[in-house]
């Protein structure tokens, strides 16, 4: 674990006010009606089922997917939501008429109010009969959404990086103007969250993520230059997509979820420190300025932070079942031990990029967010050896200037141009 110096020893200085409260929710009354987006992805279908679980707790009133019409159907058939958007992704046909006659089709049945197209996302997350917004949707299609959901003043169950990477400023805005909450669904923001519950940002010192450190902690320099993709592939610990999994790999998940935790808790980069822990039990942690550290621990899983961010931190009971390894007590002496270790910034260069452009400010993360994308696709499918990902991303901020955060419409242009930026790039590194 990171040192503090004689310079740190105080409290953190805060940017901003924290985006959710510390008090978990008391006396809730009625059901949590709750509006999915990106319901066929991996934390979308785990909410589903978690939700289904507790049928007294929540009522799912609306489901949002891109181009997995089929699950969608089915999802829909099981649950009733009110509302059924398809939005079509970023590749499924574009003509509206269309895609919602392929979605009537597949459902087979009245009694749903059927969407369909992007932009229908933001008329999801804004409908009346919502209590919270699950932004599960992946890449920056749910930017919007978030921001119009905060906007309505609305309670928002966070799994999107891009929003807060992309347009963390914007999103403090929305939530000091309407009043909005923003509860995180990453474990690691969900642990630091669940540790300062009951207590005042005044008396915290620094944040530390916790990191699994991927396939790749333990190779050295001449071991990392024979990565395949299948290597890449291979997590020790999560089942995620191919794009986070490459990222965890890197190591610039852990960056993108520092620039999070600086938009989350408004603490600054100074005060947000990593640490490897390979097993990935103890999800993070805080330290305040009495020397003390909370630390959140518990079987790598992801339903306990979807299900906190849906009820606004009030925990439920989980109930043992052998489809749901997690739900086995937890054992510190199986266990064993705790293993933790310091991250190679010289190993895993993507790790103090992003760290360096959440630093810098303004449109900076943003760059570095399309031109990890554009890289990480450029490595998975073109075949784009592994270390030009970071190549590829230090020279597109290289290229492009940071500005100041003035809106939505600036940060869409200024990812656009990043990934043209990175694409010539990749064409000349790869």
């Amino acid at each position: 674990m990171n040192t503090v110096d004689g310079a740190h020893l105080g409290r953190a200085l805060l940017s901003h006010e924290p985006l959710m409260p510390f008090v978990p929710r008391r006396g809730r009354t009625g059901r949590i009606r709750v509006a999915v987006l990106g319901s066929t992805g991996s934390v979308g279908r785990q909410a589903l089922d978690l939700m289904a679980d507790h049928p007294d707790v929540f009522e799912v009133v609306a489901l949002a997917a891109g181009r997995n019409i089929p699950l969608l159907a089915y999802q829909a058939l099981q649950v009733r939501p009110r509302v059924v958007c398809a939005t079509g992704g970023d590749g499924s046909p574009t003509d509206p008429t269309a895609l919602r006659d392929e979605v009537a089709l597949a459902i087979g049945g009245d009694g749903f109010t059927i969407l369909a197209g992007n932009h229908e996302l933001a008329s999801v997350a804004t409908m009346p009969e919502a209590d919270v917004v699950l932004a599960a949707t992946s890449g920056r299609g749910a930017l919007s959404a978030t921001l119009a959901a905060l906007d309505a003043g609305k309670d928002v169950a966070l799994a999107n990086k891009e929003s807060l990477v992309i347009a963390g400023p914007l999103v403090v805005e929305s939530v000091r103007r309407t009043g909005g909450r923003l509860f995180p669904v990453d474990s690691e923001h969900s642990a630091i969250w669940q540790c300062l519950f009951g207590e005042v940002m005044d008396g915290v010192r620094r944040l530390v993520l916790t990191a699994s450190g991927g396939p790749f902690r333990e190779w050295d320099t001449q071991m990392l230059r024979t990565i395949g993709v299948a290597d890449a592939l291979r997590h020790p610990t999560w089942q995620m997509g191919p794009k986070i999994t490459i990222d965890s790999a890197t190591l610039m998940n852990k960056g993108l979820e520092a620039i999070e935790a600086h938009w989350l808790f408004g603490v600054p980069f100074d005060r947000i420190d990593i640490v490897v822990h390979p097993t990935s039990i103890v999800h993070s942690l805080v330290e305040f300025v009495d020397g003390s550290l909370k630390a959140q621990l518990g079987w790598p899983d992801m339903r306990l932070p979807i299900q906190l961010a849906l009820t606004a931190g009030e925990r439920l009971v989980r109930k043992p079942s052998k489809a749901d390894p997690a739900s086995r007590p937890f054992s510190l002496a199986e266990l064993g031990s705790l293993p933790f270790q310091a991250p190679s910034y010289d190993r895993f260069p993507c790790l103090g990029l992003a760290l360096e452009a959440g630093r810098t400010g303004g449109t900076a993360p943003a760059i570095l967010s399309a031109a990890d994308e554009v890289a990480v696709d450029a490595f998975l499918n073109r075949g784009m050896r592994f270390g030009a990902i970071a190549e590829v991303i230090s020279e597109t901020l290289g290229s492009i200037a940071s500005t100041p955060v003035t809106s939505l419409e600036q940060v869409v242009a200024v990812d656009a141009h990043a990934r043209e930026v990175a694409a010539r790039l990749v064409q000349t590194l790869g």
